[in-house]
């Protein structure tokens, strides 16, 4: 099959349709993760009507290409035993941000922090000069970095961010600094967050506090006791803020937090 190129209408860049060899597209290392029950419903798609929608790739290293959108569909397309599969060719420049908006399966807190922290050590890779704030347009918060290297960096994978998230929004940001700096900065905030999780568990235990939900209204209270509820500007660090949290976290008293002997809530 031919290559058939047309010009995109609103920015004017050049795309190429053609048929691709599955044995020549490669998986980049931000991706998320892949869904078996996805990749099970698209087998049993294509069976039915064909492989009818084209995945999108940018070219990669000489006669390999990149998919930047269909990663499912292409390894359901392996499993089916398709040696081409029809892909639209976009310009290399565009990788990053379509990643970023790739909506096939809306990833959870954990998968978009694992996709910063690849996206922000192959980028340091590349140019370690690069300013971490220029990563703005492909991470939608730099929390998913920080949150990115407690799983990644640290290892814990079962990190649990979303307990955080309203607090992070408030006190991270993007860091104007190269990436060689911003890697010892960003490793130094996932630790302060080990750390804040570490005493969370204790003080959990101690009251008897065993349900995720339990611990996540632990964190609120105590971040509210300290700020107030509503609070939009914390006027204090991040190192700050999480080492108050850490000593407001270990005050919680059963009666403040509304729990009976056994840790449950009244």
């Amino acid at each position: 099959m031919e290559k058939c190129k047309y010009t995109e209408p609103v920015k004017g860049y050049d795309i190429e349709f053609t048929e691709l060899d599955t044995s020549k597209i490669i998986i980049p290392p931000i991706e998320r993760p892949l869904s078996d029950t996805l990749i099970s419903r698209l087998v049993q798609s294509i069976q039915t009507i064909g492989f009818i929608d084209p995945i999108m790739v940018v070219p990669a290293e000489e006669g390999y290409y990149e998919v930047v959108d269909g990663q499912h569909r292409l390894e359901a397309a392996k499993i089916l035993g398709l040696d081409k599969i029809p892909g639209f060719i976009l310009p290399k420049e565009l990788r990053n941000y379509i990643l970023n908006f790739n909506i096939e399966k809306a990833p959870g807190l954990k998968e978009k922090a694992i996709q910063a922290y690849n996206l922000f050590m192959e980028r340091k890779q590349e140019n370690p000069d690069t300013k971490e704030y220029e990563l703005e347009p492909f991470i939608q918060y730099p929390y998913y970095i920080t949150i990115g290297f407690v799983i990644e960096r640290i290892g814990d994978k079962k990190f649990p961010g979303s307990y955080f998230e309203r607090i992070l929004q408030k006190v991270d940001e993007f860091l104007d600094m190269p990436l060689t700096e911003a890697e010892k900065e960003r490793e130094n905030r996932a630790r302060v967050l080990e750390e804040v999780k570490i005493v969370l568990n204790q003080k959990a235990e101690e009251l008897g506090v065993t349900m995720s939900y339990d611990k996540q209204r632990m964190v609120s209270y105590a971040f509210q006791k300290l700020y107030g509820r509503g609070v939009r500007f914390l006027g204090e660090d991040f190192y700050t803020v999480f080492e108050n949290l850490k000593n407001a976290i270990r005050e919680l008293t059963p009666e403040e937090l509304g729990l009976n002997p056994e840790g449950q809530t009244l």
